[in-house]
Order: structure tokens, then C-alpha cells, then sequence
């Protein structure tokens, strides 16, 4: 079982290079971390979209053939993980269709608040959904008709969406980058030669030799076609800055540069904190590959203590297809890291993770310590206790499956059986960034939302939803017919 929070998407783009499709898999390639079930890629020479999505991992999906076969100097991909929206190559982005403007192809990285409503809302006008993602409201959207017969109908639809979006959309002859008035998700400029690139993060850049411009700024329109880079700010009026905070903690890769900050440096200052804040008498310094090495790195420089990668992380693993048995009764374990039990023999441990969210995993480190004869184990956290859900696109659990929110840090410690387990402070996460306290959302940790969202009004509309579906199911079932809807 999975127990660390899941990514949600990548989005990636480009416009006015001869190899679009190809860089658009080497961007992909390097957002792979950002969401693992499904990816897709929409090219368009300015007269036609040709894509190609699939369901696992980007190598898996696309080879020499079909990126030939996806001609065109444009382009817009996505690697996703589902927030909103079950696992099924339907819903595998970036989504696209026609309308009297033309061709759309959306790709979405974050979660809309508002989505049930708006959904709702043009299922009352007639409209279709093919797809059970939020990023199909956007589309739509979209797609209307401009009822004022303005030019600002982009603009309008922004406004309309709330919660957290980094999107790359692409018309016929251009590329747009949008990010919603908070800035929750992160979205970067780079040129390539002289095409210009739209990423999720800085390190799919690297990897195709395009130079960072800078980022898109929070309630920023982008557009880029012919004429060069054209910006757009959407909201006249300046919102509060919410960038979420698990970006620097876990989410992106740490080679990524993130509001000029480089997310390697932030975990290891992360550290580096914790080490101040609960120092303790140890004789090692282990990390819980990947996600506690930068943090372990930087704790272990700050106390002076002997730093060991006594847990040795399996890189291939797959999902098996026998289920574990009393043979190996700790698979689920040992599979994925496995410890060398002579480096921790008789040893005072700190092991530093950067999260605990359910716990299992964590007391499943912590025993497999104490029986290769780790005479203490201390446990610590490069971030405070996860308290809250997150409605912005991360898969933390409900409340009711989060650890911290349900027992004190004592009890956890307890649970654990380690011999002390220690936070690090909100104050002391913000201060490892060097940026304001106010730039960032930190829901998950204090509750306080940035973008108000009220689960009963979601499951009100549902509810009224399926009822619809229901009496139009009875209606046909009279009828001796049948109907099957998503």
C-alpha cells in the first residue's frame, strides 16, 4: 500500500520547433514524477491536431513511430496522476476538441473547487461530458460561444474556474499558459533554440537544452504564436500568493528551480532546521530513500553526526502478481527498500523522512531497524504533522485516515515505537525557503484554504446529478431499452 501522498499531473509545451512531439517526450520523460498512470501528447502543424495518450509510464506509451507520426512545430503534453477523475485511458489528458473557434487541446495540473457547479451548470445547457475530470469543465468552457462578442473570452473563462490550475492549452496557432490568481501550481518559460516552452518544472528544460526565462506569474495569461510571447493579466485585482508548500517538501524533483529557489537546497535547509530544532544524541543519520535523503543530508551536516544510506531502495520494482504470503510475510516492505542491517547493529538511529500521512510505512522502518539491532531509533520530519486534506489537487487522504489529525504526537511516537519523533515547525519549513510566510498555502498543516470549498455543496450537486441520471435511466428501462452512462 501506498503511503505516501500521490502527485497529480505535468503539463508541458511548445511552440515553433521542428521536433515538437519529440521534446514534448523528453519534457514528459522528465515530468514523470509529477504522475505515473497516464500521458498523452496533441501536436498541430496550423491546420491539424494529430495525439496519442495512453495508459503507465511515458517510455511505455510512446516510441520512434508514433512521435513521427505526430507531425507539427506545436505542441501540448501531460503526465497525470488522477486527483479528480478515475484511472481510464478516458480521461487521460490533454483533452480536445472542436468548436467554431476551431481545435482545443487542454492540459490541466492542479484541482478545480468549483468544478461540480460548473459542471452542473453546462449539463443544464445540453452539453456532453465524455470524460469524469474537471479539466473537461475548462474545455468546455472554452468551447462556448462568446455571448458579449468580445475578444476577452479566455480571459472570462479564467476568471470563472477557481482552486488550483497550471494549464497549457493550444489552438490552431497558438500556445497559452495560464496559472490560477494564487499561483498553487508551479509553471515555467524556457526557449529552445528560437521555440519557446512551456513546463511544469525547470528540469524538463534541462534535459531538451532549453534556457529558463522565468516563471508565469500567479492569475498570468501567456500567449505565445507568430508574433512572440504575449502577457495577460487576468485579475485586476492582486490575490494573495498561496504556492503549495509540498512542492519543496516532496513533489518536485529536486534538480527543478522553483520562485528561484532550488528545491535541493530547500530540502537540505529543511533539514538543517530539524537538526536545530530537535537535536538529539545519535551515533547515524539515515535517510528513507528518496524522500528523506536531501533532509537527512542536510540534518546530519548540521549535527556533526555520521550520515549512512543504510536503506537500499529497490529501482525496478513492479507490481507483482503473486500476493504476499506468510512466506515473506513484510513484501510490501522489503521490496522496495531493505536495509543493511550491519550499519545499524547496536547503533542510536535517526532516521529523517519528510512526511508521515498514515504512518504504516513509517512503523514498518522503524521495526525493521529494531530487529537488525538498532539499539535506539528516533524518528524525524522535514515537515510539520499533516492535518487536513488537500482540495487543491494532492491525494492527501480524509481527515479521518491522516495520522496526526486523529492522535498526538506522543500516541504516534508510541504507535511508532520509536524513541522519540519530532516535526519540523511550520516557521522553521518557511524559513528553509527564505521566502514570506504569506506566499504559500499551508492548508495541510493549519486549515486555513486559501480558495473556500464546501464538500456539501459537491455532493449536493452530484446528488442531484445522479438523480437525473437515475429518472433517465427508469425513462428508457420502460421502453425496453438500456443505458449505460458514466
Amino acid at each position: 500500500m501506498q503511503n505516501y501522498p500521490k502527485h497529480y499531473c505535468g503539463v508541458f509545451g511548445i511552440y515553433g520547433h521542428p521536433n515538437a512531439a519529440e521534446l514534448s517526450y523528453y519534457g514528459l520523460y522528465a515530468l514523470q514524477h509529477r504522475g505515473q498512470e497516464s500521458a498523452g501528447i496533441v501536436t498541430s502543424d496550423g491546420r491539424q491536431f494529430r495525439e496519442h495518450k495512453g495508459m503507465g509510464l511515458v517510455s511505455q506509451i510512446f516510441n520512434g513511430q508514433v512521435l513521427h507520426d505526430l507531425v507539427g512545430k506545436m505542441a501540448v503534453g501531460h503526465t497525470r496522476y488522477s486527483t479528480t477523475g478515475s484511472s481510464n485511458i478516458r480521461n487521460a489528458q490533454p483533452l480536445t476538441g472542436n468548436c467554431m473557434r476551431g481545435q482545443i487541446a487542454v492540459a490541466h495540473n492542479g484541482n478545480l473547487t468549483n468544478a461540480s457547479a460548473l459542471r452542473d451548470e453546462l449539463e443544464a445547457k445540453g452539453v456532453m461530458f465524455q470524460t469524469t475530470v474537471d479539466s473537461e469543465v475548462i474545455l468546455n468552457l472554452l468551447a462556448q460561444p462568446v455571448a458579449d462578442g468580445h475578444d476577452n473570452h479566455l480571459v472570462n473563462v479564467v476568471r470563472r474556474i477557481e482552486g488550483a490550475f497550471s494549464l497549457v492549452i493550444m489552438t490552431e496557432s497558438e500556445i497559452i499558459g495560464v496559472r490560477d490568481p494564487h499561483g498553487f501550481r508551479p509553471l515555467s518559460i524556457g526557449k529552445v533554440d528560437d521555440a519557446w516552452v512551456l513546463s511544469s518544472e525547470t528540469c524538463a528544460f534541462d534535459l531538451i537544452h532549453a534556457k529558463f526565462v522565468r516563471d508565469v506569474e500567479p492569475g498570468e495569461i501567456v500567449i505565445i504564436n507568430k508574433d512572440g510571447l504575449h502577457s495577460i493579466q487576468a485579475y485586476p485585482e492582486q490575490t494573495r500568493r498561496a504556492f503549495c508548500m509540498f512542492e519543496y517538501v516532496y513533489f518536485a524533483r529536486p534538480d527543478s528551480t522553483i520562485a528561484g529557489r532550488n528545491v535541493y537546497k530547500v530540502r537540505v535547509e529543511m533539514g538543517r532546521q530539524l537538526a536545530r530544532e530537535y537535536p538529539v544524541d545519535a551515533d547515524l543519520v539515515i535517510p528513507v530513500p528518496d524522500s528523506g535523503v536531501y533532509a537527512s543530508l542536510g540534518y546530519a551536516e548540521e549535527s556533526g553526526i555520521h550520515y549512512e544510506m543504510a536503506f537500499i531502495r529497490n529501482h525496478y520494482v513492479g507490481r507483482s502478481f503473486l500476493q504476499p504470503s506468510q512466506l515473506i510475510r513484510d513484501f510490501n516492505v522489503r521490496v522496495k527498500l531493505n536495509l543493511i542491517g550491519e550499519l545499524v547493529q547496536g547503533k542510536r538511529v535517526i532516521i529523517v523522512d519528510d512526511s508521515i500521512v498514515r504512518g504504516t510505512t513509517c512503523k514498518a522502518r522503524v521495526k525493521t531497524l529494531k530487529e537488525a539491532g538498532a539499539k535506539e531509533v528516533h524518528v524525524r520530519v522535514s515537515c510539520p504533522p499533516h492535518m487536513n486534506p488537500c482540495v487543491y489537487g494532492i491525494d492527501f487522504p480524509d481527515r479521518n485516515k491522516l495520522m496526526a489529525a486523529n492522535h498526538s504526537v506522543d500516541a504516534i511516537r508510541d504507535y511508532l515505537n520509536a524513541d522519540s519523533l519530532h516535526y519540523l515547525s511550520v516557521d522553521g519549513m518557511v524559513k528553509a525557503t527564505g521566502l514570506p510566510k504569506e506566499n504559500f498555502c499551508l492548508a495541510c498543516w493549519d486549515g486555513n484554504y486559501p480558495v473556500p470549498y464546501d464538500p456539501a455543496t459537491d455532493k449536493e450537486i452530484i446528488e442531484r446529478r445522479r438523480s437525473r441520471v437515475e429518472t433517465l435511466r427508469d425513462s428508457f428501462a420502460k421502453d425496453g431499452k438500456q443505458i449505460t452512462l458514466l
